[in-house]
Formats: C-alpha cells, sequence, structure tokens
C-alpha cells in the first residue's frame, strides 16, 4: 500500500484551505487530515494527533503562526511545517527560519507549487518558492558586498580562504564561472574548485543554500 503523507493546514480563509484541499486531492500519495481557522485550535489539535506536514497561515486569530512555531519550539517538538503566508518580507522569513521552519511558500504561488513542497519537506530537505529564494539571495548579497574582509575573517567564513572569499563574493554577485575566472585571472577550472569546496565548507547544495544559510545562522 502506497504511504501517504499526512498533512494539516491551517488558514485563517476557508476558501484558500478548500482550494488546496482540493488540489492535493488528486495526490494518491497525500492525506489532508484536517484543518483549522486560528492558531489556538492547531496547538490543540496536534495536542492529540499527529500530521508529517503543517501548512502553516502567518497571520491567523487567537494565535498567530509565529506563535504556533514557537510552541512547537518550547516542546521540543520536530514537526515539519511549511509557511503559508502573503507576507515575504527578509525579517519575517528569517524569523520563521530561526524558530524551525522547514519551508516558505508566497500564497500566490499555493496553487502550483504546494505540491512539489509538500514532497520536498517530506523528504527532510526545504522547500522556498521563486521569490522567496530570489529575496533570500539578494538579502546574502548585498550584505556580502558591504562587509569588508576583517569582518568576514572574524565571522564564521573565517574557514575560508582569501581567494575563497573573493569567488564568494563573486558567486552571490551572480557572475559565471567563465566572469570570474576573467576577473581574478585564474582558469574556469580552478574557479569550479574553488565553488565546490565551498559548498562543501558551508554544507550547501547551491547558492541558494549559501543565502539559506547565512540567514539561520545570523550571518546577515
Amino acid at each position: 500500500m502506497l504511504e501517504k503523507i499526512k498533512v494539516y493546514i491551517a488558514d485563517d480563509h476557508q476558501l484558500l484551505i478548500d482550494g488546496i484541499i482540493a488540489v492535493l486531492g488528486s495526490e494518491k500519495n497525500i492525506e489532508v487530515v484536517g484543518y483549522s481557522l486560528n492558531g489556538e485550535d492547531v496547538i490543540d489539535w496536534f495536542k492529540k494527533n499527529t500530521a508529517d506536514i503543517l501548512i502553516l497561515d502567518i497571520n491567523m486569530p487567537k494565535i498567530d503562526g509565529v506563535g504556533v512555531l514557537q510552541y512547537f519550539f518550547k516542546k521540543g517538538l520536530q514537526q515539519k511545517v511549511i509557511i503559508l503566508s502573503s507576507y515575504d518580507d527578509t525579517k519575517l522569513i528569517k524569523e520563521v527560519l530561526k524558530i524551525g521552519a522547514s519551508g516558505f511558500l508566497a500564497k500566490k504561488c499555493a496553487a502550483e507549487n504546494i505540491i512539489e513542497a509538500i514532497n520536498v519537506v517530506y523528504k527532510g530537505k526545504q522547500y522556498f518558492s521563486k521569490s522567496i529564494q530570489d529575496k533570500l539571495i539578494a538579502t546574502f548579497t548585498n550584505n556580502a558586498i558591504k562587509s569588508n574582509r576583517e569582518s568576514i575573517e572574524s565571522s564564521f567564513f573565517s574557514s575560508l580562504t582569501p581567494r575563497e572569499i573573493e569567488v564568494l563574493k563573486l558567486i552571490a554577485e551572480q557572475y559565471s564561472s567563465k566572469e570570474i575566472s576573467k576577473l581574478l585571472h585564474i582558469s574556469i577550472n580552478t574557479v569550479e574548485t574553488h565553488r565546490k569546496n565551498l559548498i562543501s565548507k558551508l554544507n550547501v547544495k547551491n547558492v541558494v543554500g549559501l543565502a539559506i544559510y547565512a540567514v539561520k545562522n545570523n550571518i546577515v
């Protein structure tokens, strides 16, 4: 029998909940086990029940999404949570990541990306819709450009060599390997080696991972 991913939905708009349920209804490996219209009911439900993934709106009555996340954190519950929100400011994204959210999905992309988000997060990975990824990369880039060598070397990046820091800055500025090669007067193979070393040292998978790691660890 196919193992189903149990999903619980929390949002203050019944129409949105109905829409998500309709989208997920065609997926044989996903089962919606319940929903709530306010944060207090979410907490009450999880006191007695479990779900693989909680899709959680930020702006809800009684207890908002951040409050629900904080409850899970205080109780030590390793609940996978995908934030679903109309708000996508960097401060909010950073806050929910630090508390323990597994992903952040803009409501305008919900119908298009919700199935992918659920499957990715269920496998233990993080998921961010394209607009959120762009914001994280922009935040990382702007702060990386402003940082000087001393501040970088005294931070998490102290494990990087001076050349790796140079390559990291250029990657964050979205230069290609060919462009970095010309700017630093090194071969493309050397650039690729530095890129792989950065990904390995920072324990991420790609440039988006660099940005996410930076946000979660108060580097930006």
